[in-house]
């Protein structure tokens, strides 16, 4: 059974930064992870998503801002966000999926069959 577990949410000021990390287990050959976040009253929208050669999409409201990376030896997939804004304020959830294919621009919730319970990041003005 495939398991997603995120970690590292918390609060910070605008301007601040924090590393989410989202542990993978149950599998060993995943095709494509990302993260996604939802504010409250909004639809949950993509951030960012690695492909297992390293391949990167962001969402244009965090390029420059946001990182993610991964580590395929510990099944580990991270994302490093740097000069956060308020808007920026959501539950962030970690996917996967086990799909070949050609995936570009901004994740989006149909790429992903797998999904983590979400860790909370509130950024304060």
């Amino acid at each position: 059974q495939v398991q997603l577990v995120e970690s590292g949410g918390g609060s910070v000021q605008a301007g601040g930064s924090l590393r989410l990390s989202c542990a993978a287990s149950g599998y060993t050959a995943r095709t494509y992870m990302g993260w996604f976040r939802q504010a409250p009253g909004k639809e949950r929208e993509g951030v960012a998503a690695i492909e297992r050669d390293g391949t990167t999409n962001y969402a244009d409201s965090v390029k420059g801002r946001f990182t993610i990376s991964q580590d395929n030896a510990r099944n580990t997939v991270y994302l490093q966000m740097n000069s956060l804004k308020p808007e920026d304020t959501g539950i962030y959830y970690c996917a996967a999926d086990f799909r070949a294919g050609l995936r570009t621009g901004k994740p989006r919730t149909s790429e992903f069959g797998y999904w983590g319970q979400g860790t909370q990041v509130t950024v304060s003005s």
